[in-house]
């Protein structure tokens, strides 16, 4: 289990701070890739954008798109330390696929495959995220660690690439019941039913339903187990069925999606943030032919039932209660926006009445 900032020698916050700052830069990269250049692709292909529904953001939703290759599906694991080689039968990194040059020869299509050298690899190299970025269409996951091959500095390198998950679902939902003291040995324990109930609340407890398919399940799987370290850990799941990049990480619970705004919300929006339409627009709104488009985050938090009992007691499992629960919603800046902040943008539980008046209420806060 990964250790709070405050328990962290000198030197471990030194890392932590760097981790925190590499993976911000991480995530606007991938927010772009999964969010912007999936929007872009279907317009260039003249494909209407299937924009996310309300009722898609709700943690209890079962409601899925059919795959399309316009949008741009990735994993990529990002580890604050080196991932211990006991994991290595769940989490499947050898040399076999290390990122180093004779194995990239063999991928279609990676045109910096000539120009590679192993510095490309490195976090700190100005190209890393391009190199990234044209990994992120091969199978599997991307894993992103500390360097193992160096002690006395914090490096980060791209170390592997077609990263298999293969770690059980049963296996993974015992790992969780655990935890949380709903069993004691095993999965099974309480019978046939209570073990199926516990594997389908362990999609709820990351945001998914429990017939989600390979690469979220794949990517919530991996988030499980990256628990068994002493450090952070992030798993982005980019996902073409729901259109909509997932975060998992020592904060918990992310999606990351776009929605359509009209010229009304933004008016009310800009008036609210004190600026005019056309700043607003420049700072946070993507154009397309005759719309804008903003990207939204909604974060989760656990609720008391998915949560470790105070007491330390075993338990038992209420199915009917909630393991996840909405917290906040933002709309962000554009990624080339770097003075501008993240904003609170209601609309999940939202009526359509009520963000309109999202500018009466901001305005009362404000006196």
């Amino acid at each position: 289990m990964w250790k709070y900032r405050e328990r962290l020698s000198y030197y471990e916050k030194l890392r932590r701070s760097l981790y925190e700052v590499l993976r911000d830069n991480l995530e606007r990269r991938l927010i772009k890739v999964s969010l912007i250049d999936s929007f872009y692709n279907y317009l260039r292909e003249g494909v209407e954008y299937s924009f996310l529904e309300k009722s898609e953001l709700k943690p209890s939703s079962k409601k899925m798109e059919k795959e399309s290759a316009l949008f741009n599906t990735f994993i990529v694991i990002f580890c604050e330390g080196v991932i211990s080689p006991q994991l290595k039968n769940y989490i499947r990194f050898f040399p076999e696929n290390a990122v180093v040059k004779k194995n990239l020869q063999y991928l279609a299509n990676f045109t910096l495959y000539e120009r590679f050298n192993l510095n490309l690899r490195y976090f700190e190299s100005p190209r890393f995220l391009d190199f990234l970025e044209q990994l992120l269409n091969v199978d599997y996951a991307l894993l992103i660690q500390q360097d193992p091959t160096i002690k006395k500095k914090n490096r980060y390198s791209l170390t592997h690439f077609h990263v298999k998950i293969d770690w059980p679902i049963a296996d993974a939902a015992e790992d969780l019941a655990k935890y949380l003291r709903y069993i004691r040995d095993n999965l099974y324990e309480h019978g046939d039913k209570v073990a199926r109930i516990l594997q389908n609340k362990l999609f709820e407890y990351y945001g998914c339903h429990h017939s989600v398919g390979g690469r979220r399940t794949a990517g919530l799987i991996a988030a499980q187990l990256l628990r068994r370290l002493d450090c952070i850990s992030t798993v982005f799941v980019s996902s073409s069925e729901s259109r909509s990049m997932y975060k998992y990480s020592e904060r918990g619970v992310s999606k990351f999606f776009l929605i359509q705004l009209n010229e009304d919300q933004i008016s009310a929006l800009a008036d609210r943030e004190g600026m005019s339409k056309e700043t607003f627009k420049t700072r946070y709104l993507y154009q397309a032919e005759d719309y804008y488009v903003g990207i939204t985050e909604a974060t989760y938090r656990h609720t008391v039932y998915s949560k470790p009992p105070e007491d330390g007691r075993l338990r038992k499992l209420k199915p009917a209660y909630s393991w996840l629960r909405l917290r906040d919603e933002f709309l962000h800046p554009r990624i080339t926006a770097f003075n501008s902040r993240p904003i609170s943008y209601k609309w999940i539980y939202a009526s359509p009445s009520e963000q309109t008046q999202q500018k009466v209420a901001g305005e009362q806060d404000s006196t």
